[in-house]
Parts: structure tokens; C-alpha cells; sequence
């Protein structure tokens, strides 16, 4: 069937499989940000876009991810 505007907007179905939605996912988990985009961009691979691309997305989310708490490691230790 065809989706409305406002489906896509509210219930995009490249974010969608199985009957979860990836923000069900990342809000079940209490992700941050960077962690949630990760997991987003893993769930769809492809879907939308080149798939490599997706992936290659996911990985600078988590490398971000570990960037900012090797950072908040760092500063703790200098207090």
C-alpha cells in the first residue's frame, strides 16, 4: 500500500522490521545519541542508501561514542 506524508514522517518504513521500529529500540535501551544513530544506521543498511554507506555511518557514530568517553575518562583523572 501507499504510505501517506505523514507515515513516512512519523513511521518511516526503512526504520521499521519485524514490527519494532529502531526509535522503539534505541528508547527501550536508553542510548545516547550517538549510540541510537548507530544502531539507526545499522537497522538500515541499505534500505535507503547504499548500504556500505549506512554502515560506514554507524561506524563514526561509534567512534564518536568512544571518542567522548575516552575524553570524560581523561578529565575525570585530572580532577
Amino acid at each position: 500500500g501507499r504510505c501517506s506524508v505523514n507515515d513516512k514522517i512519523n513511521h518511516p518504513p526503512h526504520y521499521k522490521g519485524k514490527g519494532l521500529e529502531c526509535i522503539q529500540v534505541i528508547e527501550a535501551f536508553d542510548l545516547t545519541f550517538h549510540l541510537g544513530n548507530a544502531i539507526k544506521y545499522i537497522l538500515r543498511a541499505g534500505r535507503k542508501e547504499s548500504k556500505i554507506e549506512d554502515m560506514q555511518k554507524a561506524i563514526w557514530y561509534l567512534e564518536r561514542e568512544i571518542y567522548l568517553m575516552e575524553e570524560e575518562i581523561k578529565n575525570k583523572k585530572k580532577s
